[in-house]
């Protein structure tokens, strides 16, 4: 038998040669960015067995005929990459499905939390006023400051769990979250308290930025899309919690640092629980591997693909921080599809100050009660939970049909789209004192349906719209829409104060009704327009379902 760690290649009917396949597959999104060469001889190595967990690097280039990509031909007929082994119990692909579907749910509760805490202020927006002596507007930067952190975070946390892994920037990022929470309740002025919001919502990003890493890096490609639908309700229902939490804080006890107690409270339990989550990055598990199995066998040459680009500063910039701000200014097709993605957040986060005005108004509601109102989004976001499976069926039909076509993953959103304005509408025309409070408070069932049907499928255009750059496209995607949901609240307060309730809602439902062409447009024109508009379409084609 062939010694495992020989440089020697083996013969063309080796073993090893058997468990490679001839043609390599397509970029998987999650494959990392940092250190990526453009056309990676092994892009399968994160996922494949194989007998030994070593293939040489000649043997890759026999069976894919394709040339060497070392300038150093000795030094690359040594090179071998290491695999998972056949049933390695470290390949999270191996996990049994209960446990995966454990940490789907972890992972969805991370961002739960996070995005709790950044709308925790909207349940006492007067206490901040009281105790800091401040305008509205400023209390309400409060909760606008932090979901700026949440544009900036990411562009930190990406790279760097491509780096060390994404158990250790969980822990590390979270830990400051908890931490930052304590100056947030003891802060004696409203500087301080924006301050450490604003690094509140850096450190926390982590979770908006890789929870969704954490579930692909556990599930097969063709296994992910039904996770990936339940976890796209998470960064939605998450914010619509804290003022129903809050709320009654603020009526209860009138204090505002029980806000950021029990918040503390939470993001320190959940980061407990997914501090004890395994790392589940695949080509971080191999570094770890190919580092020990270099110091056990003294052998510098076995090693991941990625190794053999050493990373430099500028090459971690440029693929971190300058293309996702380079794809936001050349590529239209994202640009149109992160502005509705950015409208939808928005409107979520104006609810949470429209809410205040329209049943502080109408009804004469406490905070306590005005929480409550936000009830309904929940319940629409789990009517669209249940719509997901069956739209999920639905592309899988289509799979066996025919090749599937990123425009197939619009259908969620054609069904989706039209209940955004629709509930606006709705929330303007009940929005009278002689309408009983269900009417108003009703129109967010339509809205929290139509907002995760929307986002789950506009989620996945972006991804196979742009295969190779699926995460530069989606970090652009998280830069934009956490500006709009940090910009919107600033303003709707004095809008339904200066256009009337009705008018104001009504105006959103305008602006709701331009946008919901979008994904129609794109439905039945966006191969056209990607092929026009798209530098790089040699992979955008979706991966059916099993």
């Amino acid at each position: 038998m062939t010694d495992p760690m020989s440089s020697e290649p083996e013969p063309r009917d080796g073993p090893r040669d058997a468990e490679i396949p001839a043609n390599a597959p397509r970029l998987d999104y999650n494959y990392p960015d940092l250190g990526r060469s453009e056309s990676p001889i092994f892009p399968d190595e994160y996922v494949v067995e194989t007998s030994t967990g070593l293939v040489p690097q000649t043997t890759l280039e026999r069976v894919r005929t394709r040339p060497s990509i070392s300038t150093d031909t000795e030094k690359a007929k040594a090179i071998e990459f290491v695999t998972f082994t056949i049933g390695d119990p470290e390949h999270p692909h191996n996990w049994s499905r209960v446990y995966r579907w454990y940490i789907t749910l972890v992972a969805s509760s991370l961002v739960v939390c996070i995005a709790y805490g950044s709308s925790i202020v909207t349940g006492g927006l007067n206490l901040i006023q009281d105790k800091y002596n401040v305008s509205l507007e400023v209390a309400i930067l409060t909760c606008s400051i932090m979901v700026c952190g949440f544009a900036i975070g990411p562009l930190l946390w990406s790279p760097l769990s491509e780096i060390i892994g994404r158990r250790p920037v969980y822990i590390i990022s979270l830990a400051l979250y908890v931490i930052f929470n304590i100056p947030c309740a003891l802060s004696p002025n409203i500087g301080g308290l924006l301050v450490c919001r604003f690094l509140c919502g850096i450190f926390s990003s982590s979770g908006l930025s890789l929870a969704g890493g954490t579930i692909a890096d556990i599930w097969s490609i063709e296994d992910r899309g039904l996770a990936i639908s339940y976890f796209a309700a998470a960064p939605y229902c998450g914010p619509v919690i804290g003022p129903i939490v809050t709320g009654w804080i603020s009526v209860g006890s009138g204090r505002l640092d029980l806000f950021f107690w029990t918040n503390m409270a939470f993001a320190g339990v959940i980061m407990i629980i997914i501090g004890l989550v395994p790392e589940t990055y695949a080509p971080v598990i191999l570094k770890r591997r190919a580092a020990k199995l270099r110091k056990e066998t003294g052998n510098p040459n076995i090693i991941t693909e990625q190794e053999q680009h050493k990373l430099t500063f500028r090459d971690i910039a440029r693929t971190s921080l300058i293309r996702p701000i380079t794809m936001i200014m050349t590529e239209p097709v994202l640009d149109l599809m992160c502005m509705y993605i950015v409208l939808i957040y928005a409107m979520l986060y104006a609810f949470f100050f429209a809410y205040p005005v329209i049943f502080g108004k109408l009804y004469n509601f406490n905070d306590g009660q005005i929480g409550l109102m936000f009830i309904p989004i929940l319940i629409g976001a789990g009517f669209s939970l249940m719509a997901t499976p069956q739209i999920e069926k639905q592309f899988r039909k289509i799979c066996l049909k025919r090749a599937p076509t990123p425009e197939d993953r619009l259908i969620a959103a054609l069904i989706g789209a039209p209940f955004i304005p629709i509930s606006l509408f709705l929330l303007g025309a009940t929005s009278f004192k002689h309408v009983i409070w269900v009417g108003p408070a009703s129109s967010g069932i339509a809205f929290g349906f139509g907002m995760v049907l929307c986002y789950y499928s506009v989620n996945n255009y972006i991804i196979d719209s742009y295969q190779k750059y699926a995460a530069s496209a989606l970090a652009a995607k998280v830069f934009l829409r956490s500006g709009g949901g940090a910009a919107f609240p600033l303003f709707v307060t004095q809008m339904y104060n200066r256009l009337g309730l009705q008018w104001a809602s009504w105006l959103l439902a305008f602006i709701g009704v331009g946008m919901v062409f979008i994904p129609y447009v794109f439905y039945i024109f966006g191969a056209r327009l990607r092929a026009k508009l798209t530098r790089d379409q040699s992979e955008a084609a979706p991966v059916c379902p099993a």
